[in-house]
């Protein structure tokens, strides 16, 4: 499977969303930042999605869209857009088809276990649908902001 690389077209994908079928090409026209959480309603999970939640007004006025990827069911996805009133769409990866073609599924130790699991990540996508930019193993305070400085920065 082809995987998104910097400065080349983000092939198109589409996946289950929150608000229903997703598909990256019409989002043409508009930045994406799409990010990618391990586990929806985990804190980690929950602060960054409050973060860009919080920031989401600043992203549309820079012309950006946001979407959150996870491995989490529809449902799941669903609840946790609500509960924490997530003004952007989530996609339920549940094929892991999108981590894999952007590679956020790593192995990781939990709690002295090898398991595999996404990679907190994020990539910003311009208009044209080219990757631009990517931030990998996430730390969550900051993130976001530092996010919305790179789409603002971006002509």
């Amino acid at each position: 499977m082809y995987k998104a690389m910097l400065d080349q077209p983000v092939p198109d994908f589409s996946a289950a969303s929150t608000g229903g079928e997703f598909r990256l090409s019409d989002l043409r026209g508009r930045k994406v930042v799409l990010y990618f959480y391990p586990k929806a309603n985990t804190p980690g999970c929950t602060r960054e999605s409050q973060d860009f939640r919080d920031l989401a007004a600043e992203f549309e006025r820079a012309g950006a869209t946001i979407v959150g990827v996870s491995r989490d069911g529809l449902k799941a996805q669903a609840n946790f857009k609500a509960r924490h009133a997530l003004p952007f769409e989530l996609l339920a990866d549940t094929d892991e088809a999108v981590c894999r073609l952007f590679d956020v599924i790593k192995e990781k130790n939990m709690y002295g276990r090898k398991v595999l699991g996404i990679v907190r990540s994020t990539f910003l996508i311009d208009a044209d649908g080219v990757l631009r930019q990517e931030w990998r193993n996430v730390r969550v305070p900051g993130h976001a902001a530092a996010v919305l400085e790179a789409v603002q920065a971006m002509e």
